[in-house]
């Protein structure tokens, strides 16, 4: 079981850059594919970008695609998502993502997600 714990959400500006860790737990981290999705009130969860368990291969959505990058520490368990430019359309709840299949990418197939964290704010005020 797999257990993800989302941080590094907060308030900031328009413009400014933000870094959001997902810490996990379990010893077969390094095989998961790891990603971040986010919900804003009255929308849909949208995927965000995606990690392959080597770390050899990112995936990004179209909206944070040269904003976003998300990179991974296995030795930590850790997880990133480094936000620059942020916009206020950005705003959302930040959900840290998790799927057992090394090459997942979750743009491609949602189902690919086994599990979620409890999600982190990031609010970018104009």
């Amino acid at each position: 079981q797999v257990q993800l714990v989302e941080s590094g959400g907060g308030l900031v500006q328009a413009g400014d850059s933000l870094r959001l860790s997902c810490a996990a737990s379990g010893r077969t981290f390094n095989m998961y594919s790891m990603g971040w999705f986010r919900q804003a009130p009255g929308k849909e969860r949208e995927f965000v970008a995606s990690i392959t368990s080597s770390g050899s291969s990112t995936y990004y959505g179209d909206s944070v695609k040269g904003r976003f990058t998300i990179s991974r520490d296995n030795a930590k368990i850790t997880v990133y998502l480094q936000m620059n430019s942020l916009k206020p359309e950005d705003t959302a709840v930040y959900y840290c993502a998790a799927g057992r299949n090394p090459y997942g990418n979750f743009r491609l197939d949602r189902a690919l997600v086994g599990h979620w964290g409890q999600g982190t704010q990031v609010t970018v005020s104009s």
